[in-house]
């Protein structure tokens, strides 16, 4: 009876093993991996250029900003330079 139990739960267990790649073609397979690395490295190429950007913007703000706020932001006490 135990035998017949245990028999059971390794036929279910190789039952289930079947994967999504073993189902698909080789083609199949092999065109969803490029189009993954495409996407993948779209992805990656968007996340530089927002980067490049927030860098760009951060750097027109620091252009803009009067002598005032400069000095405000600036962590050294000029006081003791005078």
């Amino acid at each position: 009876m135990k035998k017949k139990k245990q028999h059971k739960q390794s036929t279910q267990q190789k039952e289930e093993k079947v994967t999504l790649s073993s189902m698909i073609s080789n083609d199949v397979f092999t065109q969803l991996k490029n189009k993954q690395r495409e996407l993948v490295e779209i992805e990656q190429q968007e996340k530089e250029a927002a980067e490049k950007k927030r860098i760009e913007e951060r750097r027109r703000a620091e252009k803009n900003k009067s002598f005032a706020e400069l000095l405000q932001e600036d962590k050294k006490d000029w006081r003791n330079f005078k």
